[in-house]
């Protein structure tokens, strides 16, 4: 999915980061990458290695090392791809835009839009080392860690929400009004030209999404795919010190992150760790109830309130739905950054099933 881990730290004992030789279908001439990095970054000094990020499901990620430093790298996926999908430029812009003091960003360097040298765009990031923990019970951790993390991760959203997008010129990032209804009919959209099969709880989730649209509209960066395994935890302490993935960045209601964020408190556990913490026992895990980590959120932005919560969680498991989809399709058409993406058709019909069960209350 595109929320799947992309940019990591070095393998730690707590990190959920696998680093593997590139992937055929991502395979590509090395040779002008380098000369091209030595021309325009002037802490890059080969010779260099490449390798890439297993579970990123979007834009494949790599990581380069070279003697003194390591890289990261994100580009286009090879083939025919879905309409405004894949816009790592604005991934970048954003990057570069985003003030450090408030939201945690990794160092954007250079960006590349000629695709003649690796074949698509791409562009090159700082590497920062931590641990991505792809598993939102946070398995590798103390209670006391997990408290602590939840509540970072509660912080920073406030961060991102509160930056102003207008003094960091990302005035026009996205059209500051109508978000909810721009991504259901993006999404809505791209879910129909990757469709492979009957979807009924989808199709009723559409509907409901359209007839139900919240009243009131509010504008912040929107991070789109807001969630523990697109962060990077701090080496040793409990504390996020990076966060990443920002393809569906754009300005939009700051609440769809805030409830993508809350769409695991709904979602089962799975036996291979992974899934979401409905049924888990929350506190003797440490990990805040949703109640909790929303009054935790609530008193970093300084809201009083959180209105339409039922449609956002409905809201977010539809994207989700949306997007597995997408990358379903794409593993059918071999385009796919991860090996287990052919799994994801049963996956999107999971999403649609919880986000229809949340639409009507239950």
């Amino acid at each position: 999915m595109a929320g799947a881990p992309q940019t990591t730290a070095s393998e730690t004992t707590a990190s959920d980061v696998i680093v593997v030789d590139v992937l055929p279908q991502h395979r590509f001439d090395e040779a002008p990458l380098w000369r091209y990095l030595e021309q325009h970054l002037d802490d890059f000094s080969g010779p260099a290695t490449l390798r890439q990020f297993q579970g990123g499901q979007s834009n494949p990620t790599f990581l380069i090392e070279t003697a003194s430093r390591k890289f990261v790298l994100r580009k286009k996926p090879p083939g025919k791809l879905l309409p405004s999908a894949h816009l790592i430029e604005r991934e970048y812009r954003i990057l570069k835009a985003l003030p450090q003091e408030q939201v945690p960003v990794p160092r954007a360097r250079v960006l590349c839009e000629d695709g003649s040298i690796i074949g698509t765009p791409f562009y090159i990031m700082d590497h920062i080392e931590g641990r991505v923990i792809t598993s939102v019970a946070l398995p590798q951790l103390s209670p006391a860690e997990r408290t602590a993390i939840y509540a970072d991760f509660a912080r920073v959203a406030a961060g991102l929400h509160g930056v102003d997008y207008r003094a960091c010129g990302l005035e026009d990032f996205g059209k500051p009004e109508g978000y909810v209804t721009r991504q259901l009919d993006r999404w809505s959209k791209q879910y129909i030209a990757s469709k492979t099969d009957a979807n009924p709880d989808m199709d009723k989730l559409i509907a409901w999404l359209a007839e139900n649209k919240p009243q009131r509209d509010e504008t912040a960066i929107a991070h789109g795919d807001f969630r523990i395994g697109n962060t990077i935890i701090h080496p040793t302490e409990p504390r996020i010190i990076a966060l990443l993935d920002w393809e569906l960045a754009t300005l939009g209601h700051p609440l769809a992150d805030l409830a993508y964020a809350c769409m695991y408190y709904h979602m089962p556990t799975r036996p291979d760790a992974g899934g979401g913490l409905a049924g888990l026992d929350l506190q003797q895990l440490g990990i805040p109830a949703e109640e909790e980590f929303l009054a935790i959120y609530r008193r970093c932005s300084g809201r009083t309130e959180i209105p339409d919560w039922r449609f956002f969680l409905a809201f977010s498991y539809f994207r989700m739905a949306a997007i597995t989809q997408g990358v379903y399709a794409r593993a059918l058409q071999g385009n796919a950054a991860d090996e287990r993406a052919i799994g994801y058709g049963e996956t999107a019909k999971i999403f649609a099933g919880i986000g229809w069960t949340l639409a009507q209350g239950k």
